[in-house]
Formats: C-alpha cells, structure tokens, sequence
C-alpha cells in the first residue's frame, strides 16, 4: 500500500474547493479570451482543467516551470521566472491578475504590503485567495489552531502535532524555513491590503470562513 502524503490528501480535497471558487472566479471577472492574465504563482492545473478561458495566460514563478507543449498551446499558457513583490510588468499590462494561495508564502507582512501593491499596479481587474487565519485548520500543515500560537512555539509543534508531521520525515531546519515563510492573513489585514477590492469571503459548511478572496472588477 502506497504511503500517505499530505499531498496526496490534498489530491483528495482541494480539488472539491478549487473547482468551486474557478467557477467563483468566471462569474465575478467574466475573463475575455481576448484577456491578457496574469497568473501569479500559479500552476498548470488550474487553467488546463477547465475549457480554455483566455489565449495569454502567463505563469509566473520563482522557479523555472515546464508546460507541456500541447497544454501550453490549447490554453495558451506560457511560463516566466519572477517574484510578485516586484513584477516585471507595467502598469495596468494585464487585464487580469490571478493568484491563487500564494500571498501567505512571501514571509513578513512588508513582504505581502508589496505583493499586493504589485498586483494591484500590474492587474486592472484582481482575484486572489489566502486562507483565512481565523479558520481553525491551518492549511499547509493540516493541522487544528497551530497557527494561532507564537512561531517560536509552531516551530516546535509542526513535525509532532501536525498531519505533514506526521507523513512527512522533516528535518528542524525544514521546519523553521516552512514556519518563517507562511503568515496566514486576517480579515482586516486583507482589507488594508486591498483597500479598492472587495473581500469575498469563502466558508466550510456554510458557517467558517476558510479563506478570503479580493476581488477587483
């Protein structure tokens, strides 16, 4: 029997909410094909799992990431290496920047000041999630109220009392880097990051809010 992975829990449930909020992101921007977007940390999956939804959807990375021809092709995907804290784009360049669950991952909150201040010079109309602090399950280790203790104390909690934990065999220093690099976002941080977006929030069985969506149209 394969061993379990966190990833492969997430196979398991992120696709229910990522469908539901694609369909969240079509009904609120209404992307054209004829939109140029920006897809700010983004992965393949999410565009080339639905019907083409523009012909220039560019993927930007700190890393160098591989398409697949035909994908690339069909949904017009390219990929570019870059940071969202500093955007190698104009202002207003896209008609559309999308960002999915990355905002948490830039590390101290001057660092997600300049993400959204970037994405919001470079995008004219704006979708991006974060999972909401406030939701009881901290996403990326999967794990109940661990992130509403001092780092310090996460840092010794993560590889025993979380679900990546317990599948995953990481080192202290894997450890201490993954703690420093996510800071969940609060409902009234995202508003003074995106003070001309509207925040949508997104709820688990219809009662906690899960994540936040700033929403510019």
């Amino acid at each position: 029997m394969a061993a379990v992975s966190i990833y492969s829990i997430y196979g398991h449930i992120s696709p229910i909410f990522r469908r539901k909020r694609f369909q969240a992101f079509l009904d609120r921007i209404e992307p054209r094909m004829e939109d140029a977007i920006l897809d700010v940390g983004g992965a393949p999956g999410t565009w080339t799992a639905q019907p083409p939804v523009a012909r220039n959807i560019v993927l930007l990375n700190i890393y160098d990431l591989e398409l697949e021809e035909e994908a690339g092709k069909s949904h017009g995907l390219s990929s570019v290496i870059g940071s969202g804290c500093e955007l190698p784009y104009r202002d207003s360049e896209f008609e559309v920047l999308f960002s999915n669950s990355v905002i948490e991952h830039v590390g101290s909150w001057e660092d997600q000041v300049q993400f959204a201040s970037e994405a919001r010079r470079v995008g004219r109309k704006l979708w991006i999630q974060t999972p909401a602090r406030g939701f009881f399950i901290e996403p990326h280790y999967i794990a109940p109220f661990i992130h509403w203790f001092p780092k310090s104390w996460q840092k010794r909690m993560v590889r025993w009392f979380s679900v990546r934990g317990w599948t995953e065999k990481l080192s202290q220093k894997q450890v201490d880097d993954m703690v420093e690099e996510i800071r969940l976002i609060s409902l009234g941080e995202m508003k003074k990051l995106f003070p001309d977006c509207e925040i949508v929030k997104e709820r688990f069985l219809g009662i906690f809010v899960k994540s936040y969506v700033a929403v510019r149209r």
